[in-house]
């Protein structure tokens, strides 16, 4: 997972590089992710955080992709504090380029009409390959990383939501991602900075959507839309059942929003500090929201 992390500050001030004193479970660890189990019904994913590449496939990559330069960087500590809000949090290990834990397992398209990362992808955002000539996975291959890496990362969503849901009756689930602002080969111009996907609300309640939209508007540091260019990925579409009571959107934030878009991909503490209470809002509106309001 991405440990880069510091030189940003939390939300409430507590260094990122420092454990929390009082964790609210102990960690599942596994070699795919770690699961911090919380008290409340929310659950944070953050699928594309990690940034380890097996060594097995290093080989198989060109050079430029050894640094995993699309990871969603720093989340893991952004989002820090969710475990003090008693939120369950789970960050996998692996880099998206082994295996995208946001796409179907089936690797049909996200977003029809547009250019779009495959299950195992094959491409940078900006569209050059990933392998070098006659080294992109093939089909064995993909089933193999589905079946080692991308299947107990969705068993745990699976058994963690069934468990939010059976203590608490209902359960959500946030699924942070973060991006350029600026990706030619993958949507038209400038990203807004917060860009909240609710599967044009069909993922989530109505009256929840509605209060994280209430946030976004009630803040003026950072542009935002709602279901716009990100509407939600397969986690966010697969889980969010609200008729089940499993409720589920996405965030995707252009990197611009906390850090410089270019490396070492290091985060800029003054736009964090900026973020961080938008974040915590954000969040804390999912934990105040109960089905029916």
């Amino acid at each position: 997972m991405n440990t880069a992390n510091s030189s940003l500050a939390s939300p409430d001030s507590t260094p990122l590089s420092t454990p929390l004193s009082s964790p609210i479970s102990l960690p599942i660890t596994t070699p795919v992710y770690t699961l911090y189990p919380g008290t409340r019904p929310l659950l944070v994913s953050l699928p594309h955080v990690g940034t380890l590449i097996p060594e097995a496939i290093k080989p198989q990559l060109v050079a430029r992709a050894l640094a995993a330069e699309d990871t969603d960087w720093h989340l893991e500590a952004l989002y820090n504090f969710a475990r003090g809000l008693g939120a369950s949090l789970i960050v996998p290990r692996h880099s998206r380029y082994l295996i995208d834990l946001n796409r179907p397992p089936e690797n049909t398209p996200m977003y029809a009409g547009a250019n779009n990362t495959e299950l195992c992808p094959t491409r940078f955002f900006t569209g050059e390959p990933l392998y070098r000539d006659d080294q992109a996975p093939d089909a064995l291959a993909v089933q193999q990383r589905r079946a080692h890496w991308w299947q107990p990362y969705h068993d745990a969503l699976t058994a963690e939501l069934a468990r939010l849901k059976a203590v608490h009756g209902h359960a959500l689930l946030w699924d942070g991602h973060s991006i350029k602002s600026q990706l030619p080969w993958l949507f038209d111009g400038t990203l807004p900075d917060l860009n909240l996907g609710t599967a044009n609300g069909s993922s989530c309640a109505p009256t929840l959507r509605t209060a994280l939209m209430a946030v976004l508007a009630g803040q003026t540091d950072f542009s935002h839309i709602t279901d716009g260019r990100f509407k939600g990925g397969y986690i966010t579409r697969h889980y969010g059942r609200p008729l089940d009571g499993v409720h589920a959107v996405q965030l995707e934030m252009s990197w611009s929003s906390y850090m410089p878009e270019a490396p070492p991909w290091q985060p800029d503490p003054d736009r964090a500090a900026r973020l961080a209470p938008v974040l915590r809002a954000l969040l804390q509106t999912m934990l105040d929201w109960r089905p029916g309001a």
